[in-house]
């Protein structure tokens, strides 16, 4: 595997700042209780079919305490279209008692305190530090464990192996809005099943393309 030197990320990073300089989250939300819902209602689901479902369901209940005088049976019609929607209708019921008991309706500000609630695994955690406290994560989801070792950002096999590894190469400087520009990136320049090479802007620096042409 060809890593990318300091400088080579700076300046990809340089790239996708210049072409994008607010990304945001394509998951749409009103506040910190409804990001996590739906990051935890995105897992293996696309950004879209969890904004249509929840627009609905967020006119009703968009608080924890809403949300539990919904019900888990009264939920699951509004998430049916979504992938195991019978279990993030259950963790959803749950993560809002948890909140309730144990951290006053709030949704907490450190990821250990995220990850224990119900259907909340590293990534949501990291997410919702990111989008709603502003803190710089690296959540890693399916298309930054592709493309990142591709390009010769990171190294790892496992989500949490190129966080670390992009956590430690990316400068400070962009951490805030690193992971939406690669997420961005995958979906719809570095897709799984066609990559865009020709309107890839970082095309010139990428390592999969120096090792392809040999």
């Amino acid at each position: 595997m060809i890593l990318l030197s300091p400088e080579e990320i700076d300046e990809v990073f340089a790239r996708f700042e210049r072409q994008n300089p607010s990304p945001k989250s394509e998951l749409k939300w009103k506040n910190p209780y409804t990001m996590l819902v739906s990051t935890v209602l995105s897992a293996q689901a696309t950004d879209k079919s969890v904004n249509k479902a929840t627009e609905p369901l967020y006119q009703i209940a968009d608080t924890p305490e809403k949300m539990l005088a919904l019900g888990e049976e009264r939920l699951i019609p509004y998430i049916k279209t979504i992938g195991l929607y019978r279990n993030k209708a259950k963790n959803i019921i749950r993560l809002s008692r948890m909140l309730i008991d144990n951290f006053g309706g709030k949704v907490p500000e450190t990821r250990e305190e995220i990850q224990k609630l119900p259907g909340a695994g590293r990534k949501t955690a990291n997410v919702v530090l990111n989008v709603v406290f502003g803190q710089p994560t690296m959540p890693v989801d399916t298309h930054l464990l592709r493309i990142c070792p591709k390009i010769g950002l990171a190294e790892g096999d496992t989500p949490v192996e190129v966080e670390e590894s992009l956590v430690s190469r990316i400068p400070a400087k962009y951490m805030q809005n690193a992971h939406h520009w690669l997420i961005l990136h995958g979906r719809y320049v570095c897709t799984a099943r066609k990559p865009d090479c020709e309107n890839c802007i970082i095309s010139d620096i990428c390592k999969h393309n120096i090792k392809e042409g040999g």
